[in-house]
């Protein structure tokens, strides 16, 4: 089973271009959603409150998502310690959904990646192709801003992700997203479409 991993910053269209491959039958795996739901395991959340204290839980136990990353992200200290709590158990699931899936007979599996720096230090190190969507960084900006984000939280999470030319440096393909949509669909339908032309080869 081939595995596609999508990666790009905010607003940049990885949604649109899962969506495309997903509407071609493909599975997908969304591992901001996967990170979300490790969250709600109990050991997690033990580690979590002795770590961070009472104050990223509401008052039915949840991990309050925006007070564990204002306290998670303000040093790198704090930051490696989440990671550590989490990353391990994000990788578990994660490789278990893949083993669902592949025992389901797919050829492929869509992976949406927004947190990577590169192929080594992310799940991404078992990809078999990495597809980066760009786009100009204030478009970016207008598109988040217009989904329902903070202005100012959108220019501060853009300011800790890689840069587009180290996106490229990465990747397999390429796709960039200055236009609409539709367009963004059509030329990665087109491209899955030469990948099994191909043999699940790059050209």
């Amino acid at each position: 089973m081939k595995k596609l991993f999508i990666i790009g910053g905010m607003g940049a269209g990885k949604s649109t271009a899962r969506k495309a491959l997903v509407d071609e039958g493909l599975p997908y795996i969304d591992l901001d959603k996967v990170g979300h739901q490790v969250l709600g395991w109990d050991i997690v959340k033990e580690e979590l409150r002795e770590e961070f204290g009472d104050d990223v839980f509401d008052e039915n136990g949840d991990v309050v998502r925006k007070a564990l990353a204002a306290k998670a992200f303000t040093t790198p200290a704090s930051t490696r310690a989440l990671n550590r709590i989490t990353v391990p158990r994000i990788e578990d699931l994660f490789m278990d959904m893949l083993a669902d899936l592949e025992k389901e007979g797919h050829e492929a599996v869509v992976v949406e990646q927004s947190v990577f720096k590169n192929r080594q230090m992310s799940l991404a190190y078992s990809a078999d192709v990495v597809i980066a969507i760009l786009a100009k960084f204030e478009t970016r900006v207008e598109r988040a801003v217009a989904s329902g984000w903070e202005e100012d939280d959108v220019r501060r999470r853009m300011a800790r992700q890689i840069t587009d030319a180290e996106r490229i440096e990465e990747s397999d393909v390429v796709f960039n997203n200055d236009g609409t949509p539709d367009e963004l669909r059509n030329q990665v339908v087109l491209w899955w479409h030469d990948y099994k032309a191909n043999g699940y080869k790059l050209a």
